[in-house]
């Protein structure tokens, strides 16, 4: 991790004083480019301060070592679902959610209902709990 947190470390370098620049060559009479600029440096120290942290609190991983293996990294990741059909109905909530932006907000809070039943059926997939079928 801790390439991750020297790059995102530096990224607070590069976008507070290029928000100082613009706003000096724009004499501040656009804020909104400045202060953009200025939360993205804030963001990308705050990344980088918890990269960092995290790093020196766990073992270090294939990926920090230049002379590792490919097969040092090998394993298991996780669980993925290889046939879920729950992304396709969620996008379609998405999809109707869009639309009710432009057609009418009536059919907005119907796609949210859709896409929050979406979720849940995604979510509770593989569940297997007291009242699983």
């Amino acid at each position: 991790m801790k390439v991750e947190s020297w790059l995102f470390g530096a990224g607070f370098f590069f976008f507070a004083p290029v928000g100082v620049i613009y706003g000096i060559l724009t004499h501040w009479d656009e804020p909104v480019g400045p202060v953009g600029l200025f939360l993205c440096a804030g963001l990308a120290s705050m990344v980088g301060w918890y990269l960092w942290f995290t790093a020196r609190h766990v073992d270090e991983r294939p990926e920090d070592d230049p002379a590792a293996s490919i097969e040092a990294g090998a394993g298991e990741y996780g669980f993925f679902s290889p046939h879920s059909w729950w992304p396709l109905p969620l996008a379609a909530a998405g999809a109707v959610v869009f639309l009710g932006l432009a057609a009418g907000w009536w059919l907005m809070y119907l796609g949210i209902a859709l896409g929050a039943l979406a979720l849940i059926g995604w979510v509770f997939e593989y569940w297997r709990g007291a009242h699983a079928h």
